[in-house]
């Protein structure tokens, strides 16, 4: 699978703000299967679409 990065958010957002979740959310209703996934090394969260390789 092939991973695009749509968006990155850091993880210390403000207390009950969810901006990454948010951005997915919008971007599943336009039809896209994103996911949020943290990126411990970098400390953010990325909104990710997921895609075969075909092969």
């Amino acid at each position: 699978m092939i991973q695009q990065i749509l968006e990155r958010f850091p993880a210390g957002g403000p207390r009950g703000s969810w901006p990454a979740e948010e951005f997915a959310a919008e971007q599943r209703r336009e039809g896209r299967a994103a996911e949020v996934v943290m990126d411990l090394t970098e400390d953010v969260f990325l909104v990710v679409v997921r895609r075969d390789s075909g092969g």
